[in-house]
């Protein structure tokens, strides 16, 4: 599978509930509604969640967001401005999606199933530019599949491709390994720093970036899995939560000296990390919802003045 790592504000909640500080220097936070924007400004701070200079969005999906189809419409306006707000274009640049990830895993087939829902129209305009909407920018995308399948390097793939095509900007779209339960499939993650495919199980494959890429690359993802290892851990810390509610003082004192470290090796004897990854029976229903969302969260946010009714129309 070709799951990357956890989302961000993960890593800056775990940082502070670990160091307990309720602040990390070197970092901007700002909540507004469903939308999290945390800012990683400085390379100590960077270090410390092991994460990239730059912005970390993390949009919200509550689960009843696809009841209604004023929920799903609102989702994907959110997402295109969130996107919008990371993006600068000039009306002839060329975008580049690349959907990662093996569209034969249901969990892991987010990138796929998001490209066949883009409103591409980079050939349109170069070969029929006076009958198309003018509205619309020169947008391609790939699905370039995994490194098991293809036997090729996934950035070697995009690489080549970015050389042809010259895109200003690439979108990489992939799952993600969260590290809390409750964020599997409720919440999308815009991030400007590119992406590291595979990182989120331990496969860590060479990094899509403007480094590597020679343009600006951005990411977006969901988490669709998790470790079952952190299931073991959440357990255990209700465990003891429950019981140190109920100890007497003398085992309240016992059960505060259990360290993550003695948790980990207790959870290792039975499961080793990255061995079992778990994901929800309703995975099927949610990857197709979420893909929708971001797929035309990309259309609306590339194509200036395209919404949701002109993309059902061309789609």
């Amino acid at each position: 599978m070709n799951i990357r790592t956890d989302l961000a504000v993960e890593s800056r909640e775990m940082h502070l509930e670990n160091n307990n500080v309720s602040s990390l220097e070197g970092t901007e936070i700002q909540e507004d509604g469903p939308v999290t924007r945390v800012k990683i400004l400085t390379n100590k701070a960077a270090t410390l969640l092991n994460k990239e200079i730059g912005n970390y969005i993390t949009i919200d999906v509550p689960r009843d967001t696809f009841d209604t189809q004023e929920g799903y419409e609102e989702l994907c306006k959110i997402t295109a401005t969130e996107l919008k707000n990371l993006i600068h274009l000039n009306k002839e640049d060329t975008v580049l999606v690349v959907g990662l990830g093996n569209r034969n895993i249901t969990p892991d087939s987010l990138g796929p199933q998001v490209t066949e829902g883009l409103l591409v129209s980079r050939h349109l305009i170069a070969y029929m530019p006076e009958e198309i909407d003018q509205r619309l920018v020169p947008l391609c995308a790939i699905s370039p599949g995994v490194l098991g399948i293809t036997g090729i390097e996934t950035s070697e793939i995009i690489k080549g491709v970015t050389e042809k095509v010259r895109p200003s900007l690439i979108i990489a779209v992939d799952a993600l390994c969260s590290r809390k339960m409750e964020r599997i499939n409720t919440t999308i993650q815009i991030s400007d720093t590119g992406i590291i495919p595979g990182g989120g199980i331990g496969n860590k494959r060479n990094a899509i970036n403007k480094e590597t890429m020679g343009v600006p690359v951005i990411s977006m993802g969901v988490p669709t899995v998790v470790d079952a290892g952190t299931i073991a851990s959440d357990v255990i810390d209700l465990l003891l939560k429950g019981m140190s509610s109920q100890a007497s003082p003398q085992l309240y004192k016992v059960l505060k000296t259990v360290e993550d470290f003695d948790k980990v090796s207790l959870i290792s004897e039975v499961l080793t990390p990255g061995e079992f990854i778990v994901t929800p029976k309703e995975i099927d229903t949610d990857i197709k919802n979420i893909s929708s969302v971001i797929a035309n969260g990309i259309n609306i946010a590339i194509h200036e003045g395209i919404g949701l009714d002109d993309i059902d129309r061309y789609i």
